[in-house]
């Protein structure tokens, strides 16, 4: 892919070995490292780290200081907010050398994470949910659900464009159905 399909600022490194979409934006001070594949029509805003070997789907929004680290896995159109953080180790110590340890950390499609939130590494994130700002997340999340606090808790349910869903389950943006199903949430429309 030739280099003038997306945009990397003259701050930022790209390692060898990394794919990176057409329409995609690495801003200042950002690395991406080896064996990491970024999607098209992606913005990393500034200081954000990828890598080694982390995937990152089309049209995901990497605001200022992330960190990906391998065995993060973001499917298409995930935010993450400024200074949120993924965890690659469940019990870190400085003199115990756990790099075999790193669990995979899955968040899927749609999937919103709030400035400073923290996502413990090992939990997968479902489809559309909304983890708030400052949230600890030590479980998985099941899709459209809206979490707060430390540690997070389901306190409702969210839709596609993020809106908060009342008792009816219709999105009052787009009136868009949804019914529970096995603790989650599933779109009817």
């Amino acid at each position: 892919m030739a280099a003038t399909e997306y945009f990397v600022h003259a701050s930022s490194y790209i390692d060898d070995g990394v794919q990176i979409g057409a329409g995609t934006y690495v801003w200042h001070f950002s690395h991406v490292l080896s064996g990491s594949k970024i999607g098209r029509n992606c913005s990393l805003g500034q200081n954000v780290m990828v890598g080694p070997d982390v995937t990152i789907g089309d049209g995901c929004k990497i605001q200022n200081n992330v960190s990906l680290y391998k065995g993060v896995h973001l499917e298409d159109d995930v935010f993450c907010g400024p200074s949120c953080v993924f965890t690659n180790v469940v019990t870190p110590r400085a003199n115990v050398n756990r790099k075999s340890e790193f669990a995979k950390t899955i968040v899927r499609r749609g999937a919103s994470i709030g400035a400073n939130a923290t996502i413990v590494c090992g939990r997968e994130l479902g489809e559309y949910c909304f983890i708030a700002a400052g949230a600890v997340v030590t479980k998985d999340v099941p899709a459209y659900a809206l979490m707060v606090g430390v540690p997070a808790r389901r306190i409702g349910w969210v839709s596609k464009s993020g809106d908060i869903l009342g008792a009816d389950l219709i999105c009052p943006r787009t009136s868009e159905k949804y019914e529970r199903v096995d603790g989650a949430l599933r779109a009817l429309s």
